[in-house]
């Protein structure tokens, strides 16, 4: 049997530096279920891309994203420019984990070693935002900056209650931007939004009813826009996401899907890509579908399972 060689690429600050003090018993357990492990430790924004393109450049048989949500992107962005890609395994040991939630990959590390042990791959569909991936979530306006505004070393410390503390920061100075959204080119949202989310999973920010029918595999979009409102309004609409109530159908908001969006503003905003900043607006986002086999739980409840794959566009409400 030829030998299965993988690539463990770690974000040793990720989850309170779980990944640091795992890491002998993580690479012992991927031994013993016949990989042949080796590691990188990133060292910076970027690293973790450059790592994962090198690792399928030398032909190893699987890429390891060892960490949270950003290291996930990076390692997602490194893979997605090599022709050859590796098949994806994740370690979900950040502080959010909202791709792998969704995907049914066990927050455990020994449970999620033992998958990657089974290798058990699905085809799923990566986004792209101008030139950069991600995997999970793009989005724009003030709160959807909070997610990279969080110092790491605060996310370290109180995990997901430092993006909690830092919501509270941000609420009082939501303010409503003008923006032009086109779907595939043809129909146009031009209106004081929010924010806008671009979802390829059901698992958005933590919640997992914001983008209940998104899936990975379906090669499309699902977006969600967030119309102009008042405190009072955002905090009954926040109050319904927390308790896991649908949104999709209150007036408040704006939800269609499309393989191919485009956003503008004459305002300034700045881009979330995957819990990361991804620049600003302008921007086209394209549906790269099917474009990475990822390990994932064969008997899990996914998102990838209610995929439809067939690409179709619902029309933007009016």
């Amino acid at each position: 049997m030829d030998t299965v060689r993988a690539r463990l690429i770690y974000n040793p600050t990720s989850g309170r530096e779980e990944v640091r003090r795992r890491l002998p018993a993580i690479l012992q357990r991927l031994e013993r279920g016949g990989i042949e492990t080796s590691c990188h430790a990133t060292e910076g924004e970027g690293d973790a891309s450059r790592a994962a393109l090198l690792a399928a450049r030398r032909g190893y048989d699987i890429v390891i994203a060892a960490g949270g949500d950003g290291t996930l992107n990076e390692v997602v962005s490194g893979l997605s420019e090599h022709d050859s890609r590796p098949a994806l395994g994740i370690l979900p040991l950040g502080t959010t984990n909202d791709f792998a939630r969704a995907h049914g990959i066990p927050r455990n590390w020994a449970d999620a070693c033992d998958l990657i042990v089974r290798r058990y791959t699905v085809p799923v569909d990566v986004g792209k935002a101008g030139d950069k991936y991600f995997i999970n979530i793009a989005g724009g306006g003030s709160l959807t900056e909070l997610t990279y505004e969080v110092p790491s070393k605060l996310k370290t410390m109180v995990g997901q209650l430092a993006y909690y503390m830092k919501g509270l920061e941000k609420i009082t100075n939501l303010r409503p931007v003008r923006m032009k959204i086109k779907a595939n080119g043809a129909e146009e949202i031009d209106e004081e939004l929010m924010l806008f989310l671009i979802a390829n999973s059901s698992s958005v920010a933590g919640f997992d009813r914001l983008a209940p029918d998104a899936s990975t595999n379906d090669g499309v979009f699902d977006v969600i826009a967030l119309r102009k409102c008042n405190i009072a309004e955002f905090i009954r609409m926040a109050t319904m996401v927390i308790r896991g109530e649908a949104v999709k159908h209150d007036p408040h908001f704006i939800y269609f899907q499309s393989d191919s969006i485009e956003v503008e503003s004459d305002s300034r905003v700045q881009l979330n890509l995957d819990g990361e900043f991804g620049g600003t607006l302008p921007c086209k986002f394209t549906m790269l579908a099917s474009h990475l086999n990822v390990i994932v739980d064969e008997q899990g409840e996914s998102s990838y399972r209610r995929g439809s794959g067939n690409g179709n566009v619902r029309s933007l409400p009016s």
